[in-house]
């Protein structure tokens, strides 16, 4: 009985891990607000992500000349396609964040454009 309970605890954490997905995001920012950006994550966005269950994975900026004036990239994780969407809906509803953003925003909006691309990890990647 023992053996059968763990080989289910560990069936229900395959498949939850399974069931993970990534997200890539692209910010295109306003002329002259990349900085803006970056500093609203490192100092804000990413731990409010944290308490609403997205998982950063990393942040970067293209090393094209003209993209890395305007651009970042960054990808995070969800426990599933219906938890991204209830994280996103939590996350712009936190108070915090919305002081954050208005804040952030007092001198115009920074990101111009927002691009989003759900991804499923394929049976070779490192990541799953």
């Amino acid at each position: 009985m023992r053996q059968l309970l763990l080989f289910l605890l560990l069936s229900a954490g395959f498949a939850a891990a399974q069931d993970r997905v990534y997200e890539l995001r692209t910010y295109t920012c306003n002329e002259g607000k990349l900085e803006a950006l970056k500093a609203r994550f490192r100092d804000h966005t990413i731990a409010i992500f944290k308490r609403h269950n997205m998982e950063s994975i990393g942040y970067w900026v293209p090393q094209d000349p003209e993209r890395s004036k305007n651009t970042l990239i960054y990808i995070l994780v969800h426990p599933s396609r219906e938890a991204a969407t209830k994280n996103w809906a939590e996350f712009n509803a936190d108070p915090e964040w919305q002081k954050v953003r208005k804040e952030s925003e007092a001198a115009g909006p920074i990101v111009q454009k927002t691009e989003s691309v759900f991804m499923s990890p394929t049976d070779f990647s490192a990541l799953k």
